[in-house]
């Protein structure tokens, strides 16, 4: 049986809490002076939003994230076109792990807990 990891998910509930935010904030807006006709969207509700890169650059999509248990600034992921990521500083700077392996697909990771420098990572996508 594998037990969920509360870290993996509160970081995941800390972006997606981030990520609405932020959206939320960028759509205030001063109200138009004319009125929009039915169907259309006022391109200025989107002026406040820039984009910006938060994942390792061709890492792809992350399937699978597991944080270090007493490192809370270590945090390992699985991308599904781009191998095993890790951080040390939060997720500011990130490292390739996994460039050298034949497969890059990573559907699954996990960290051993007798040695935080072992990682299991499973290949494929879920189902």
């Amino acid at each position: 049986m594998i037990t969920p990891n509360y870290r993996s998910l509160n970081l995941v509930r800390i972006i997606f809490a981030f990520s609405v935010l932020l959206f939320a904030g960028s759509l205030r807006s001063e109200p138009s002076s004319t009125p929009t006709p039915s169907g259309v969207i006022d391109e200025k509700l989107f002026n406040g939003m820039r984009w910006r890169q938060i994942v390792p650059f061709r890492g792809g999509r992350a399937l699978a994230i597991e944080g270090v248990v007493g490192e809370p600034d270590t945090y390992y992921f699985g991308a599904v076109a781009g191998g095993v990521w890790k951080t040390t500083g939060g997720g500011a700077n990130w490292i390739p792990l996994f460039d050298k392996q034949p497969i890059s697909s990573i559907g699954a990771i996990a960290v051993a807990p007798s040695d935080h420098n072992v990682i299991y990572a499973g290949t494929g996508e879920a189902a």
